[in-house]
């Protein structure tokens, strides 16, 4: 490593939770998705569209190494890949709400914690959210900043360094390259976000519901919460998506599954009419959402946004599926996992394959979730009555290795709190 990349290394960060890491960009981030959704959806005019996405226009940030796209997403062969990424900046409005984290040595530093790959196929629409450990330990590569510096490549470092690596408005190409690299996908669009909007947009949509199988007591997110159905919105909807300790084994990875829930109960609500039939509602979040987002290039156009949108916008429940990229634990350090190739290659291939992923693993007391309930209904796209529906060939189905985690959004989930009976 050069001695320039690393004087750019920042604060390690990686035990005890004590600060939001994976927390409220999580609920920002699927925000951001799902409002671009609502506002084409809906019919906004271009004008507030444009007006909408005017912030994100001007901080756009180039993606090395990107291909020309075609003006048609419909042409993208394979479908397309969204990459979000949250990061743990201190913001100001919200840092007296984090303590230690926002504090002295702490609050140095901008790692990114949250980092999930939304995946959307070809025809049939399918979407894939595949979830990354901020732990998983990958090799970095070489990444240029906005000034043209170029920092030099990592043989194995946390995931959650490749943004301060990538220096000086490089930080979201150096995860896109460092995610694209490691899953051999051509990553089209990305855009990163601070943690504070969590409340905002929970607020703005009235809370999202979630599930406790169990009561959670944790003392680092101070979330004390029983067993049941709840409506988290604003501060609370943020400890509950910081919790670590207070779910499944106390890991990252049971955290990713509970967040999982929460981003399952978003899309659904998202998806019903209680927001998409809701004007108002849509253009608070999504100015919320939007005014916050640093974007690729590539995604500051409203022209894109809304053909995104209306390629995702009637995917149904059980095609929305969220996965935790397959780890296995780092011989070197048993607190950091490295990617579980075998797994990773099924998971890929049959995302690439367009198949229907079935989840084989059995959730247990060390997974985030528990699984509940099938979801009742599912969203369907309006018909045409005056001409028959089109025929579908039979549905191909891949059954992924019990060592790869997640569900669909079709399938009532519950956080595996830590206090058991």
């Amino acid at each position: 490593m050069s001695e320039s990349s690393k004087r750019r290394r920042p604060v390690a960060r990686h035990g005890q939770l004590r600060s939001p890491s994976a927390v409220g960009q999580l609920m920002k981030l699927i925000g951001i998705a799902l409002a671009v959704v609502l506002v084409s959806g809906l019919g906004v005019t271009s004008y507030v569209l444009g007006g909408l996405v005017s912030t994100a226009s001007a901080n756009a940030v180039e993606l090395e190494g990107q291909k020309e796209l075609p003006p048609d997403i419909a042409a993208y062969e394979g479908g397309f890949d969204i990459l979000l990424t949250g990061v743990d900046t201190c913001e100001p409005k919200y840092a007296h709400l984090f303590g230690e984290r926002c504090e002295g040595d702490d609050s140095r530093g901008t790692l990114n914690d949250v980092n999930l790959l939304l995946h959307v196929s070809s025809e049939p629409r399918r979407i894939t959210a595949v979830s990354f450990p901020r732990d998983l330990m990958v090799p970095i590569p070489e990444c240029t900043d906005v000034n043209g510096n170029t920092t030099s490549a990592m043989s194995k470092q946390p995931l959650n360094v490749a943004y301060e690596h990538g220096g000086e408005k490089g930080g979201l190409n150096c995860v896109a390259k460092t995610i694209g690299d490691l899953t051999g996908e051509d990553i089209e669009f990305a855009a990163k976000v601070t943690f504070g909007g969590v409340i905002e947009i929970t607020d703005a949509i009235g809370g999202v519901d979630v599930c406790l199988a169990s009561p959670i007591k944790d003392k680092y997110t101070n979330l004390d919460m029983e067993a049941g159905n709840h409506t988290v919105k604003g501060y609370q909807a943020l400890q509950f998506l910081r919790t670590r300790h207070g779910v499944g084994d106390g890991s990252d990875l049971g955290r990713i599954g509970n967040q999982q829930q929460y981003m399952s109960s978003l899309a659904r609500k998202m998806i019903s009419g209680e927001v998409l039939g809701n004007v108002p509602v849509m253009l608070k979040l999504a100015d919320t959402a939007l005014s916050n987002v640093e974007a690729s290039t590539s995604l500051a156009d409203p022209m894109k946004i809304v053909q995104i949108a209306l390629a995702v916008k009637s995917v149904p429940f059980k095609d929305i599926v969220f996965i935790q990229y397959p780890t296995a634990e780092d011989p070197d350090n048993r607190n950091k996992v490295v990617p579980n190739q075998e797994a990773a290659t099924v998971l890929w291939d049959a995302i690439k394959a367009n198949k229907q992923l079935q989840i084989t693993h059995k959730n247990n007391t060390n997974d985030g979730v528990v699984v509940k309930d099938p979801v009742a209904e599912e969203p369907t796209a309006p018909t045409d009555t005056a001409s028959p529906a089109p025929s579908q060939a039979p549905t191909e189905v891949a059954e992924l290795p019990d060592s790869i985690k997640g569900n669909s959004a079709a399938v009532q989930t519950c956080s595996n709190g830590n206090v058991r009976g």
